[in-house]
């Protein structure tokens, strides 16, 4: 089943394109779009024509930051049926909370987790598709629309301490900056941001619980989750997972909210095993850690989960036909 967006993700494409000097009619139809399928914003779309699509746009008009010039001028509304749901939570932490577990409503293939490590909490936002696919664009598009969701619930009593993405770093860091204005992090473990614990339970001045109700009653009535991929949610809880050291079935399966033996069912049913997903997320994310010069391998065995580092040695010989330090070697020399 493919993995599909809201045409909302794409909302204000076409004024980006536009301001950047494209023409946007023949890269739309080179990917199967049409400017009345984009009109309605619940529509659904493939997701990998949307992420090709900002891939493509952002190489054409030579701006890296295309993606992000999209999600500068993202508001609460753009996040459709949540968002009423989303602007009367009490706390900021209720509105991410709400954002987890309404994601499937906004994209299926958001992957969005907050991890609080002491004073600190660590919000992680992936773009997750199967197969996987470059998506620098839709990367700094989630992260900062969720960024800007942040912004607009605490105003000026929203201060991060830093943003992440495991993409290198553009050459050009104006529009980053401007959108941002706090620390970037690039090459990072994970794409995200942090932010004082504190500050996700600041009280939001316009929080309705009248409203808040009424919003969670209607997006509770909202069809979607029927007919989501369960292979897909795995894949995601594994993404977010892999780096603590705990994506097992035991655990995926009870942050899914059902026992070991019905998420085993119902990959079985979708031709998969937990097994394979575990070893496609890994051969997927290794190569963006291990190309990163500032993870030491150890570093990089930690990221996939293990937590010996000959067993990631071993794992990673069986895949690639080299051990990481051979890989690493041949391919900085290579780059180099």
């Amino acid at each position: 089943m493919a993995t599909l967006f809201r045409a909302a993700a794409l909302t204000n494409y076409f004024e980006v394109a536009e301001h950047l000097g494209l023409n946007p009619q023949p890269l739309l139809s080179k990917f199967g779009f049409s400017r009345s399928q984009l009109a309605d914003p619940e529509q659904r779309i493939p997701a990998a024509a949307a992420i090709a699509l900002l891939e493509e746009s952002a190489r054409e008009s030579n701006c890296i930051a295309f993606g992000l010039r999209m999600a500068e001028s993202r508001q609460l509304a753009d996040f459709g049926a949540v968002s009423l749901l989303l602007t009367h939570q009490p706390t900021l932490r209720n509105a991410l909370q709400a954002v987890v577990q309404y994601e499937h409503l906004l994209n299926e293939g958001l992957a969005i987790s907050i991890e609080e490590a002491g004073k600190t909490v660590i919000v992680r936002d992936e773009v997750v598709t199967d197969p996987p696919m470059a998506s620098r664009q839709a990367t700094e598009l989630a992260v900062g629309a969720l960024f800007r969701l942040c912004s607009a619930l605490l105003g000026a009593h929203w201060q991060p301490y830093g943003v992440n993405f495991t993409h290198e770093a553009p050459e050009d860091l104006q529009v980053h900056r401007r959108v941002f204005r706090c620390k970037l992090n690039f090459s990072a473990e994970f794409n995200g941001f942090t932010c004082p614990a504190d500050s996700l339970d600041y009280p939001n001045p316009t929080a309705d619980p009248s409203l808040a109700q009424i919003a969670a009653r209607y997006v509770e009535s909202l069809p979607g989750k029927a007919r989501h991929s369960v292979e897909l949610d795995a894949r995601k809880m594994i993404v977010l997972l892999l780096p603590t050291g705990r994506a097992t079935i035991d655990q995926v399966a009870m942050t899914l909210g059902m026992n070991v033996r019905t998420l085993q069912r119902r990959l079985d049913e979708s031709d998969s095993a937990f097994s394979d997903l575990v070893n496609s997320v890994r051969r997927e994310l290794v190569m963006r850690h291990i190309e990163n010069p500032g993870h030491s391998l150890g570093r990089v065995a930690e990221l996939l989960g293990y937590s010996v580092p000959s067993s990631f040695t071993r794992w990673f010989k069986a895949q690639f036909g080299a051990s990481p330090a051979e890989w690493r070697a041949r391919h900085i020399k290579k780059s180099g």
